[in-house]
């Protein structure tokens, strides 16, 4: 009962689109930590990125790729994902999924691109501005075949080298946790497809779902994996600023229709910090935002739509217009408070074009992964085209792989153990330090750093990894207890590759270092010994 042929982590479009796939190889478990529909995918307003346009091109897409990702992008990986678009949005659709369309003047449709930051043509398909929950929606319903073991949080991917054998180290499998009974249970598989999203969670502000802990980076950290780019945390620009709202994301497609960014006094001001001005590459705007606040000792800026006709932006963002009402601004009349918030790891699990980890049997795909397209920034609206593509890559070149060795002399996984641990009794230092390395991350790791600022975190983050894992080993293990001590390892991760890029690039923005410097041109690798 506890064998299947995939197992994959993660319910989001990488998730659900390889295991929909993978159906037809043999059996599949989906293990997810909150319900089924929980997911980063969930939360995306813009749309996804691919050429359907006559007016567009692959080599325009390509470079628009590239510039955003100043000069760390591996272009092999970038051509091969952009190609590859236009085929996975016509599976999508064929998924379900219905994008939106605009009537052209002889009665016909077509889709209704939209433009966002760093883009030179319109190529964002999008559905309104929920095409993420949309994509979901029609995902989740074709599924019926797949096993999903929904409120399950994986705790540590199971390896031969853990357990103490000296053949070449392979991943066998994963120990669960049933969130309901506290139960931890050994499910066995061959291909372990991580699909987790990424780690927004780690700062104090981000537009993430609660889920976004950054799990699987933690757990391919300690099973052996390589992990690239973690110093590369794109900021959101725009998250919107309200005493009661959390994590509430206001899309770039606003600015792309029209949007503009301005201070408290409505003064516009992005045509001081770049050509583009609002659809500037996201690093560049989120940048400017910053320095706005801490020149004028604001607390947010504006982005103001209101020259757009009020049916137009109701029409267009309903979910935003909606959500904004509820806090008592029109957007159709009023600008929208808005400040940057950690939105998205364009680093993380280091793998090949085909999703393959430097472990043996374990993949990652969708934002866990470091594939080489982001570099150091990433293109608006790449990430669930990436999503799509590589799970598609990653089913078919395990599906036509010789068979893996499955380690023959172990018929069992051995069981968990919890030995003498007990319940938890303080949840409140649990939360003190979930708190703690939130406030720190986004203190001395954010949109600017500095070195003094990221050796304060470091030195922080290393009590506070001792403290987490004294607790690990003494309680019970809870959702709340592994979700810290992933947060303390990717926060770590973040911190240690900052500190090893020495100059300024992309999303990572040091004031010690504010050139870029060709020595530096490569991927951040780090590696547990």
């Amino acid at each position: 009962m506890n064998e299947f042929e995939f197992i994959v982590i993660g319910s989001g479009i990488a998730g659900l689109s390889f295991a929909l796939q993978a159906a037809a190889h043999g059996r599949v478990a989906i293990i997810t930590k909150g319900a089924r529909a929980e997911s980063n995918t969930a939360w995306a307003q813009g749309g996804i990125a691919s050429v359907t346009s006559t007016e567009d091109s692959f080599e325009l897409h390509v470079q628009d790729t590239l510039a955003s990702g100043a000069g760390l992008c591996d272009e092999r990986i970038v051509r091969a994902i952009v190609i590859d678009g236009p085929a996975r949005i016509r599976e999508l659709m064929l998924f379900g999924v219905q994008f939106d369309e605009r009537e052209l003047p002889d009665g016909s449709h077509e889709l209704d691109l939209g433009r966002e930051g760093g883009h030179s043509k319109r190529r964002i398909l999008h559905a309104r501005d929920v095409t993420g929950r949309e994509i979901e929606r029609a995902l989740l319903a074709s599924h019926s075949q797949i096993v999903v073991l929904e409120n399950h949080m994986a705790v540590d991917l199971i390896t031969l080298g853990k357990l103490g054998f000296a053949s070449t180290d392979r991943c066998l499998g994963v120990y669960v946790l049933n969130e309901a009974s506290g139960e931890v249970v050994a499910l066995r598989s061959d291909r372990v497809v991580l699909a987790t999203g990424g780690c927004g969670k780690v700062y104090l502000y981000t537009t993430n779902p609660g889920i976004a802990t950054g799990d699987g980076v933690a757990m391919s950290w300690r099973a052996g994996a390589k992990i690239a780019n973690m110093e590369f945390i794109q900021f959101h620009p725009t998250c919107l600023f309200h005493a009661d709202a959390r994590s509430f994301l206001i899309s770039e497609a606003l600015r792309g229709e029209g949007g503009r960014l301005t201070d408290v006094r409505g003064r516009e001001f992005m045509g001081r910090y770049h050509p583009k001005k609002e659809l500037a590459p996201r690093d560049i705007v989120a940048r400017a935002i910053d320095a706005e606040m801490k020149r004028t000792g604001a607390r947010c800026v504006y982005l103001d739509i209101t020259r757009m006709p009020a049916d137009f932006i109701r029409d267009r963002f309903p979910n935003i217009y909606e959500n904004c009402l509820r806090f008592g601004l029109d957007i159709t009349r009023e600008p929208i408070p808005v400040v940057p918030a950690a939105h998205y790891q364009c680093g993380g699990v280091l793998t090949d074009e085909n999703g393959a980890s430097s472990l043996t049997g374990l993949y990652a795909i969708g934002e866990v992964a470091c594939t080489g397209l982001h570099g150091a920034n990433r293109l608006a609206s790449n990430s669930l085209l990436e999503a799509c593509v590589l799970a598609h890559r990653c089913c078919k070149a395990i599906a036509t792989a010789p068979p893996a060795d499955k380690a023959p002399w172990l018929d069992e996984l051995p069981p968990w153990k919890s030995g003498d641990a007990v319940d938890v009794d303080e949840l409140v230092v649990i939360y003190h330090n979930w708190d703690e390395i939130r406030r720190l991350m986004w203190d001395y790791v954010g949109i600017v750093r500095t070195t003094k600022r990221l050796q304060r975190a470091a030195t922080r983050l290393r009590n506070l990894e001792r403290e987490i894992q004294e607790f690990y080993w003494n309680f019970k293990i809870t959702t709340d207890l592994l979700e810290l001590r992933n947060l303390a390892t990717v926060a770590a991760l973040i911190v240690d590759s900052a500190l090893l890029r020495k100059e300024s690039r992309g999303l990572h923005y040091t004031l010690d270092y504010l050139e870029t410097d060709p020595v530096y041109c490569r991927p951040t690798v780090l590696r547990r010994s």
